[in-house]
């Protein structure tokens, strides 16, 4: 009698097929090509077996039962930090960019969840808000961004996507400019985590089980940001003296500016120019040699003629200091040139 076996398998209406002949078979063993690494989660394996023989001059076939597999769904999640720099927390929320994707191999929402306590911040901001990329541009746009209201997850997300998170984040009254923060998004699959291996029955795509995989169904990645709190007020004042104590400005009087500059905060150095006139080529790069706090500086008195007033070739750039530093009056941090 010769025997020729052949097992077919389906998966996802595709056919596979293995044909062993020989003339006795004291034992068979087959290795199914058909593996669930990669395979959408919910899909259907199906695997019968077909023998036909000969004997004498008839031949006929036996088909077996089928066998029918379910692929599991695979749990797995990974975050990354888009932001490439420092986000900066001035008088307005620092706002941190991530990416959430989908590793697994079925469609899964995921529960988010921002710390801002890490170990070494300098300070710990406060989380305001965290909003989903709409429109998948990676800027934060108030009002057409997704907010997440708390203990929300993410809409479910397909095998391998990605979504875009933004966590808004200020910085306390405490910190102090130029000092440095993190804050930890951490991703956990909506269907559960734990040891890689543990599966909950029934809750995976199509019915079948969800299975937790290798990055324990959890992940978070650390994003920067930066304090710049740099509060700084410029108050300009004239004041018209003419020859008949009028305070007009008639042909003949003089006008006196002054400039009252104000730093809320201990900030470094910035040089700034009133705009008054364009910026003079000396005097940019005097040292910080002054306290913190109100400042006043003069600047020059206009004179008007008979047609107008003299417009004078001058800039007065101002080096404001938020920084405690020992100074004696009057040289500021940048005198006008």
């Amino acid at each position: 009698m010769r025997l020729a076996l052949r097992m077919n398998t389906y998966q996802n209406l595709s056919r596979r097929a293995l044909c062993i002949a020989g003339c006795a078979l004291a034992s068979l063993s087959i290795s199914d090509a058909a593996h669930a690494a990669g395979v959408l989660a919910g899909t259907l394996i199906e695997n019968t077996a077909t023998a036909t023989y000969k004997s004498g001059a008839a031949t006929a076939s036996v088909t077996s039962n089928k066998v029918t597999v379910k692929v599991d769904e695979l749990l797995d999640v990974a975050v990354t930090t888009l932001s490439t720099a420092p986000a900066v927390a001035g008088s307005g929320p620092a706002v941190l960019v991530y990416s959430v994707t989908n590793s697994g191999n079925g469609p899964e929402a995921f529960d988010l969840a921002a710390d801002p306590q890490v170990a070494g911040n300098a300070f710990d901001g406060t989380i305001t808000q965290l909003a989903l990329d709409t429109n998948d541009n990676g800027i934060y746009e108030a009002g057409i961004d997704t907010v997440l209201g708390a203990g929300a997850a993410t809409p479910a997300l397909a095998p391998d996507r990605s979504i875009k998170v933004f966590v808004l984040v200020t910085a306390p009254a405490g910190a102090t400019d130029a000092q440095t923060s993190q804050v930890r998004l951490t991703a956990l699959a909506a269907t559960g985590t734990g040891t890689p291996g543990n599966s909950f029955s029934g809750q995976g795509e199509g019915g079948g089980d969800a299975v937790v995989g290798l990055t324990s169904a959890s992940a978070n990645s650390l994003a920067s940001l930066i304090a710049s709190l740099a509060a700084v007020t410029l108050t300009k004042t004239a004041a018209i003296t003419d020859q008949f104590n009028t305070a007009k400005p008639v042909p003949g009087a003089t006008v006196n500016q002054a400039i009252l500059v104000q730093d809320a905060q201990s900030v470094s150095c910035h040089p700034i120019n009133t705009g008054d006139h364009p910026q003079p080529q000396t005097n940019r790069d005097q040292p910080c040699d002054c306290e913190s706090g109100p400042h006043a500086f003069a600047l020059p008195t206009l004179r008007f003629g008979r047609i107008g007033p003299v417009v004078h070739s001058h800039s007065d750039v101002l080096l404001i200091c938020h920084q405690a530093c020992s100074h004696g009056a009057p040289n500021y941090c940048g005198e006008r040139a």
